[in-house]
């Protein structure tokens, strides 16, 4: 017997706009043309009931609620913070995506604005504004230590970018892992001992309990004078008054930073302004619908032929 009747729809449910929750069904159904998928507003209460699996995109949860026999919500995007905290104590089972070319994408951005700052790029940028003709002495790539926090699909897929390149690549994480060329390190103590031997920290980590606020002044301080930063994962793992004060005293040379505690940015936030801070409108690695639809189809032609949930997030953790 099957896990799902066919009859049975799934729902998209989504605070985005209607164009972009159209476009995700519309490759959703394409990628599934077996299934029914609606958006959560125009299923009635008969069909809200039906429901077990919710597809879901930065999703309200009180939508969710809405459906008393959901069991499995299955997200688009490979960040799931907020929809764990949402969630709360739940019986739910919860998948992120994990998308081979998500992390392509993410490994292509972290190895261009690795490059960004390797090369002095803001330098020169400032360079040619005040008319001022001098070249920096080359630095090896060799010479140039790269630092990952995160060392989960993301993090090995830009660390082997980063290896192609030359550089000589450090990775942190909570727990003990290995990675090929990479000289890793976890714990509290292994991040203390990495970040003294970084020039550019690249930050990859899920936000969760343990990472919100990772990265503090006496963490920022650890790191060499003129280390830059990149931030790809989520804004608040990064001590915002910390960053500004160390960018502020020139203890860190540049930060490039794709996220936000509050997105999009206020007009009047200090990042905008900063000289030695380029900001990105959380343009890093943006989900590639066709390929999210594929491998959310799959995952639930599993689940209807086996009863299989691709369940990837304890919701304890928070990832």
């Amino acid at each position: 017997m099957s896990a799902l009747t066919p009859i049975s729809p799934i729902a998209f449910v989504s605070q985005a706009g209607a164009s972009e929750v159209q476009q995700w069904i519309s490759a959703l159904q394409a990628a599934m043309p077996e299934e029914r998928i609606l958006p959560c507003e125009q299923l009635d209460a008969d069909q809200l009931a039906q429901c077990r699996v919710a597809i879901v995109a930065n999703p309200d949860p009180a939508q969710l609620k809405r459906m008393p026999n959901l069991l499995w919500v299955h997200s688009v995007w490979a960040g799931v913070e907020r929809l764990v905290a949402d969630l709360g104590q739940s019986d739910l089972q919860l998948t992120r995506l994990v998308d081979p070319r998500l992390a392509a994408t993410m490994a292509e951005a972290v190895l261009a604005w690795t490059l960004y700052l390797h090369r002095d790029m803001p330098l020169y940028a400032r360079r040619q504004r005040e008319h001022h003709w001098e070249a920096q002495p080359y630095v090896l790539p060799e010479q140039r230590r790269v630092s990952l926090l995160g060392l989960g699909a993301l993090g090995e897929a830009a660390a082997a970018a980063l290896r192609q390149a030359r550089f000589a690549v450090n990775g942190w994480s909570r727990s003990a892992r290995e990675a090929e060329g990479v000289q890793t390190f976890h714990g509290p103590a292994g991040l203390a001992q990495m970040l003294a031997q970084t020039d550019i920290l690249v930050c990859l980590l899920p936000l969760t309990a343990e990472t919100r606020g990772l990265i503090d002044a006496a963490h920022l301080a650890m790191l060499p004078p003129q280390a830059q930063l990149i931030n790809f994962a989520r804004g608040p793992i990064i001590d915002d008054a910390a960053l500004k004060a160390a960018l502020d005293a020139g203890q860190l040379r540049h930060a490039v930073l794709d996220v936000f505690a509050v997105e999009p940015l206020p007009p009047a936030a200090w990042p905008w302004s900063h000289p030695a801070v380029t900001v990105l409108p959380h343009c890093s690695a943006p989900t590639d619908r066709q390929t999210a639809s594929a491998i959310v189809a799959a995952n639930i032609r599993r689940y209807r032929h086996s009863g299989e949930i691709a369940a990837n997030v304890d919701l304890r953790r928070g990832y």
